[in-house]
């Protein structure tokens, strides 16, 4: 415990104990040494300079241990809580469009592609919801899921912590084929996601792989290295793709904690760019920019085309950032503490604050638009969602 006692970044580890055929996990909670250095940056006073007012707020339950990812679908929204209440709500107004409790803890959630939505239970069970929020299948995984399921081109595909990916048939159910890399003894118990674009599916793995799988088949079309695992303990070697990659055009970009970001070709993995940036959130990428918070929550914005630093903020060191948001004008990232920061996407300046419930905010906000004026939606780990549109 001497060792972990010293981690300075917002992560939680697990131990694969091979011998035993399954995993033990602890929880890091956010220890700082007690150097003032690694304390939350504290907020002070901020007048803002960018317009921003609450749209509207819903609930869906506690997350607990868990991370609960919305699923952004044309005009509304799907989200889920850690005791089994499934939402479909209209972005711009928060308006129930149903609603089902399942009545069963889970572990993940949501994917979706608007016809069929997805959850994963903490037994690690994969329920199917039809268009109309009603149980379509369920299947087991027989391992534990913390990452939402991705839905597309017909499958619906899941990452287990013991680093398989399994796909589903979207409309029966069945198993469809089965990929698997071998595990670490020691990784990041985050919710790394899956990304599918065209026929190929995109995902990283611990030790610092980014692969592309044919989504037919679960065949390895690729893999490049967005890390290499160096140092002599398995703390120091720790390097897993984290977040979930973002396809841009003939792109596919992704970081890593202990590793780098970049973007990577996507019909061979090429690397196009990489920078050594370490993130246990992941990347956003825009149309000019890529946006990384580090593993001390300084916020990185580098060139689209070379990974080139533009610039770089201090102002929320060790306040546990989420990944950034792109949103209109600005950059958008939650604390810990539910605090959500307004950054100007050109210079790194604080333009504006908002709250939520004071409860931890994990997974990266989601982008969207209410007319054209730019939006986002948080989901605090107490089970809230709220929605902030720019004025």
């Amino acid at each position: 415990m001497s060792v972990l006692a010293k981690i300075t970044k917002r992560v939680v580890l697990v131990a694969c104990v091979v011998t035993l055929g399954g995993c033990a996990w602890w929880e890091n909670t956010y220890i700082f040494s007690d150097a003032p250095k690694n304390r939350p940056t504290a907020l002070t006073e901020l007048k803002p300079t960018f317009a921003v007012k609450p749209l509207w707020n819903a609930s869906v339950g506690k997350a607990g241990r868990y991370f609960f990812s919305p699923s952004l679908i044309g005009p509304d929204v799907v989200v889920a809580g850690g005791k089994g209440v499934v939402e479909r709500l209209v972005l711009a107004t928060g308006a129930v469009v149903w609603k089902n409790d399942l009545d069963v803890p889970l572990s993940a959630g949501v994917g979706s592609d608007g016809i069929i939505s997805t959850v994963v239970t903490v037994t690690g069970d994969l329920i199917a919801l039809d268009g109309s929020g009603k149980p379509l299948w369920r299947v087991p995984t027989n391992a534990e899921v913390l990452s939402a399921p991705v839905v597309g081109q017909g499958i619906v595909a899941v990452r287990t912590t013991d680093n398989r990916v399994i796909a589903y048939d979207a409309e029966t159910g069945r198993r469809r084929w089965v990929y698997q890399r071998t595990s670490q003894p020691l990784v990041l118990r985050t919710n790394p996601g899956i990304a599918i674009d065209g026929q190929l599916l995109y995902v990283g793995f611990p030790g610092g792989r980014l692969a592309a799988l044919n989504v037919a088949s679960g065949t390895l079309r690729w893999e490049s290295s967005v890390a290499v695992p160096k140092g002599a303990t398995e703390l120091e070697r720790v390097a897993d793709v984290v977040g979930t990659p973002i396809v841009v055009g003939r792109e596919v970009c992704a970081a890593a904690f202990q590793g780098k970001a970049g973007c990577y070709d996507t019909s061979n993995g090429n690397t196009i760019w990489s920078r050594d940036l370490s993130t246990s959130t992941g990347i956003e990428i825009d149309g000019r920019f890529g946006f990384v918070t580090d593993d001390k929550s300084n916020l990185n914005a580098l060139t689209r085309t070379t990974g080139a630093n533009i610039w770089k903020t201090d102002k929320l060191a060790y306040r546990r950032m989420t990944a950034p948001a792109s949103v209109g004008r600005a950059l958008v990232v939650g604390d810990y503490k539910g605090f959500v920061h307004w950054i100007s996407r050109e210079d790194g300046t604080l333009i504006a604050r908002s709250t939520t419930d004071g409860s931890a905010l994990v997974i990266a906000p989601k982008a969207f638009s209410v007319g054209s004026a730019p939006a986002v939606l948080f989901q605090t780990q107490d089970g809230n969602i709220y929605a902030f549109v720019a004025e």
